[in-house]
């Protein structure tokens, strides 16, 4: 399993706490030192059924910074791909990528559902 975080994170610190506590074996990569590509964004985003606006970190500075509230509706899949693929501090953190699934952000019974 793939855990993708950026280690400041408090979120990210309790979700990589919990993988550990519950013996889940990970290999960890930073979103910002090793941005996700495009190409990758676009397979997770795939595997997990979600809006593409939940990969965004919409309560980030750099989202609101740049006002992607009110852009991204008028974006394209493509573009918005494009846009997440150029900082990792615009995705939603931490991930969690498994063979059939991505899943952004923690939410304990969300990953209970894959990893037990």
């Amino acid at each position: 399993m793939l855990f993708i975080e950026y280690p400041k994170c408090t979120t990210c610190k309790k979700a990589k706490k919990w993988l550990e506590e519950n013996g889940v074996e990970f290999t960890d990569r930073h979103i910002v030192e090793d941005n996700p590509s495009k190409e990758e964004l676009k397979e997770w985003y795939e595997k997990s059924g979600l809006p593409l606006k939940r990969f965004f970190n919409t309560s980030g500075m750099k989202y609101k910074e740049m006002k992607l509230k009110d852009k991204l509706p008028e974006m394209s899949e493509e573009e918005q791909l494009e846009l997440l693929a150029t900082d990792g501090m615009l995705v939603k953190r931490p991930l969690l990528i498994g063979e059939t699934f991505a899943i952004p952000g923690f939410k304990e019974q969300a990953w209970e559902e894959v990893c037990k």
